[in-house]
């Protein structure tokens, strides 16, 4: 079992766990993830790795209540623990002194970019980052990515904090400013922001990596649930990624597959907020 040390609650809908996982600490690296299981009935649900600390033996996650399983992970508190913490998973994020990068990262994408613009920033990179969100309450470890950037460009969608913006409009500045000059980008987030973060970076040819964090069932490359298609043809996420070359990507079929199982989603968040309810009410009762 794997017990919840620390909670925090970033905002309404974001929550931070640091779990302890000594065996998984004591291998992790940026960009990888790990598949977590409440309890023996639960969903894999693939999380990438906030943070970590090897000395103390833990993973710090970051997840967004969006569907019945981070929704149920949420309601969990410090000492309870989890069935599993299988770990860590995929390829590690190449690190190498490039130059000038840039990292950008939108609404809970900032979490799995934070390692990764650290471990650049310790390789001699000049790492200039974006982070954005749709308002301010959505925002978290901006001092954090601050400290491991040489400049850092905060945006809301709304203006309530910050540039008002899309990570694309600093983005695409910066890459007209520094003509050139920029080796890669890293981008974390929605897929819809990646996409237009591709879209962005393409006309001037800058490398661009995206963590793609899609369906997941086993980890091992063995259901295919994870697929996603590149110009050279299929690969799977959990085997062959998280990581991607952005202008690979068939964004299109990827955004289409997000969306295959949201009647199955929307069914079972609105069976456990029934059963949620159903014990309240009996627990009143008892009372």
């Amino acid at each position: 079992m794997y017990k919840i040390l620390h909670k925090e609650t970033l905002s309404d809908v974001n929550k931070l766990m640091v779990i302890a996982a000594p065996m998984v600490a004591r291998k992790a690296r940026p960009g990888q993830f790990v598949i977590v299981r409440i309890d023996e009935h639960g969903e894999r649900i693939p999380l990438t790795i906030a943070d970590y600390d090897r000395e103390e033996g833990t993973i710090t996650i970051i997840f967004q209540e969006v569907g019945k399983t981070t929704m149920h992970l949420g309601t969990l508190g410090i000492g309870d623990e989890l069935a599993t913490f299988v770990g860590p998973l995929g390829h590690p994020t190449e690190i190498e002194n490039y130059g000038t990068v840039v990292c950008v990262g939108g609404g809970v994408g900032i979490a799995p970019l934070y390692p990764i613009t650290r471990a650049l920033k310790e390789a001699g990179n000049t790492v200039l980052s974006i982070i954005g969100a749709r308002t301010k309450e959505l925002l978290f470890w901006e001092e954090k990515m601050r400290a491991v950037s040489d400049e850092l460009v905060v945006c809301t969608d709304d203006g309530s904090y910050g540039r008002k913006a899309l990570v694309t409009e600093p983005l695409k500045e910066l890459l007209e400013q520094r003509d050139g000059g920029v080796a890669r980008v890293w981008a974390i987030g929605p897929a819809i922001m990646m996409k237009f973060v591709s879209l962005t970076t393409k006309p001037h040819d800058v490398k661009t990596i995206v963590s793609l964090n899609t369906i997941m069932i086993d980890g091992t490359g063995m259901c295919g649930g994870c697929r996603v298609l590149l110009d050279e043809g299929a690969r799977f996420v959990c085997v062959d990624g998280p990581e991607f070359d952005a202008h690979k990507v068939d964004w299109n079929n990827l955004l289409a597959r997000q969306a295959f199982y949201k009647d199955e989603e929307r069914l079972a968040t609105e069976q456990w907020e029934h059963n949620c309810r159903l014990e309240r009410v009996l627990e009143e009762g008892d009372a």
